[in-house]
């Protein structure tokens, strides 16, 4: 779909030329001519860079203050788990446009239901938490995923640079489109893979600590 927008794209540009092209004569001059009076481009670029103070642009204290304290805007605010629960999320969704088979004729055609855990296994495991918590943090690091390599870690709230760096572990923010589509409701949550579906587990941290293996 998107070699055949391409294609389409490259056509109307090279015909609007080409129409151009055919159009231009050489009418002669008529009446008086002038110089352009127009500043240079380049010369305008110049002037503008040199009003740009670029130690402050390229300053390595301000991009490591914007990467400490980056947070997205479609962060979710979920509520803390009030007891334990597990559910069960199904995937599959249906394909908003065609697939193509590449020669010719088509793989998957539009409106076909799939299931992407039909074909591929996710071997990690997601715990999410809102970072800002002192009580999911602690949950968290008493657990037995503080020390597992399967183990990702979203935030839903909280400093991602000071909880990484205190867990010495990549931490990442739990996006709104991931969120919708595991059906996460509050936290603790911890999702991993269940044959075709995605397993969602809530722990109530406050009657329980499950403790490290």
């Amino acid at each position: 779909m998107k070699f055949l927008l391409s294609l389409l794209i490259i056509a109307i540009v090279m015909l609007c030329s080409t129409t151009g092209l055919a159009a231009i004569h050489n009418l002669g001059s008529y009446g008086h001519t002038y110089a352009i009076a127009e500043p240079d481009a380049l010369t305008q670029i110049k002037e503008a860079a040199r009003k740009v103070d670029w130690s402050k642009v390229f300053s390595r204290k301000a991009q490591e203050d914007r990467i400490k304290h980056f947070r997205p805007r479609d962060l979710v605010n979920l509520p803390r788990a009030e007891r334990d629960r597990t559910y069960l999320v199904d995937l599959t969704f249906v394909l908003p446009f065609d697939i193509p088979d590449g020669k010719g004729g088509v793989l998957y055609p539009k409106g076909y239901t799939i299931n992407p855990l039909d074909y591929i296994t996710y071997p990690r495991t997601l715990v999410v938490i809102d970072g800002s918590d002192p009580k999911q943090v602690r949950w968290f690091t008493h657990s037995e995923y503080a020390d597992s390599l399967n183990t990702t870690l979203l935030i839903t709230d909280g400093s991602y640079y000071d909880l990484a760096k205190r867990l010495n572990r990549p931490v990442f923010y739990l996006m709104e489109d991931l969120a919708e589509r595991l059906k996460i409701e509050a936290v603790p949550s911890v999702i991993r893979q269940k044959g075709r579906y995605m397993e969602v587990r809530e722990i109530a941290i406050q009657t329980k600590v499950t403790a490290r293996k």
